[in-house]
């Protein structure tokens, strides 16, 4: 297992990079967000994820072990790839992937090249949980957690009724931001929403 490459990027393209080390050229594939700031000739210090099929075996490379670990928990989910992992890294930060998980944000995560909504329930449903037992998000383990998105009008009248009916703040908040629909009532979330603590 490779766990990380050290070297220089010798080719740079949209989703891969070549990198040089001891005279051996890796490729690399990684997100379109590193791939925009790595400069070609540059050094640079990967963290890898290789994975073996029949007839391939590839590299994932990120910038830093925050996103690796991610990356390796999106491709546990049933349906999830590396391919379809790289998507959604490539159009959502780490940060911005957990957040849009324990939020329920199913429309963030399939705005992903090639992911699409059913995926995009997997993802949540199966790494929220994860997601929210984590305690930070930078390699050096100093972010802080990131708590469900905060909830204004009358999705905040919503949250009050459900801690009211002896709902958390957490899980009321995160149960109201994950519905989809705009322009409700507090009622109306209040009803939607008090269907996932059943």
């Amino acid at each position: 297992m490779i766990h990380y490459i050290k070297g220089t990027i010798t080719e740079k393209e949209q989703g891969y990079v070549v990198v040089e080390n001891s005279g051996v050229g890796f490729l690399v594939y990684v997100p379109l967000g590193d791939a925009a700031y790595l400069e070609s000739d540059g050094p640079v210090t990967l963290y890898t994820s290789m994975q073996v099929k029949e007839d391939d075996i590839s590299l994932y490379g990120f910038s830093d072990r925050t996103a690796l670990r991610i990356f390796e928990m999106l491709i546990t989910v049933s349906g999830v790839g590396a391919k379809a992992a790289m998507s959604i890294l490539s159009a959502l930060t780490p940060a911005e992937l957990r957040k849009a998980v324990i939020a329920g944000d199913v429309k963030a995560i399939s705005s992903a090249n090639g992911v699409g909504k059913k995926t995009a329930e997997r993802v949540v449903l199966e790494l929220r949980d994860k997601f929210v037992k984590m305690e930070g998000l930078s390699s050096s383990g100093s972010s802080p957690v990131i708590r469900p998105m905060p909830v204004s009008g009358e999705r905040a009248k919503a949250v009050s009724m459900l801690i009211a009916t002896g709902a958390s703040r957490a899980d009321a908040e995160r149960a109201v931001a994950a519905i989809e629909d705009d322009g409700l009532k507090a009622g109306q979330y209040f009803m939607q929403a008090a269907k996932t603590f059943k």
